[in-house]
């Protein structure tokens, strides 16, 4: 039997004391709800998840995001408003919105292309960068929900800039995820 790492490529996010003051209103206005928050520490923006991955493919992925992060230029994006993914109805997750320049779009891009010649395919959806702050198990009350991310929908909290792309291996526990630097890879 092959062993297999869960892995994904993704920039690390450094929270700032306003992000943290935005992301502690929403937890604590939200506390009698089922929502696994992710902790601050973890914050991150995925550009890629491979998921359950052969050991012997992570040379042939560290190879493509290398040439893919050595044309990259460092970049700046914001963290901005809050949002959910799922319907009003049964809402999923609650994310705060990134809004960064050209430069990440080209890291997505890069990274994709690079990622085809060994056959990892990009996802069916678009690139919709954000930071996952919560996962919902389940609402008690949908109208204060709403009404929680509609007063915290608009923010701004903070800029930031990125330097390099991180390969980590995410290894799940019942009290959180723990994610694991595999490579690092250097912006210009």
């Amino acid at each position: 039997m092959q062993k297999t790492k869960r892995l994904f490529a993704a920039v690390k996010i450094q929270a700032s004391e306003t992000f943290l003051e935005v992301y502690d209103r929403i937890k604590q206005s939200l506390r009698n709800e089922r929502i696994t928050w992710v902790n601050p520490v973890n914050m991150h923006l995925t550009i890629k998840f491979f998921g359950d991955t052969f050991v012997h493919q992570i040379p042939d992925i560290d190879k493509c995001l290398k040439i893919a992060c050595q044309s990259t230029e460092k970049f700046s994006l914001e963290v901005r408003n809050t949002g959910m993914f799922g319907s009003r109805y049964d809402p999923r997750v609650i994310w705060f919105g990134i809004e960064a320049g050209e430069n990440m779009q080209q890291l997505f891009s890069r990274v994709s292309e690079q990622l085809k010649t060994i056959g990892i395919f990009p996802d069916r959806q678009n690139f919709v960068p954000h930071l996952t702050i919560g996962r919902i198990k389940g609402l008690r009350d949908k109208k204060s929900f709403q009404q929680v991310l509609e007063e915290n929908r608009i923010h701004d909290s903070g800029s930031q800039e990125i330097e390099e792309l991180i390969l980590y291996e995410s290894i799940l526990r019942r009290e959180g995820p723990i994610y694991i630097p595999v490579h690092t890879y250097q912006f210009l």
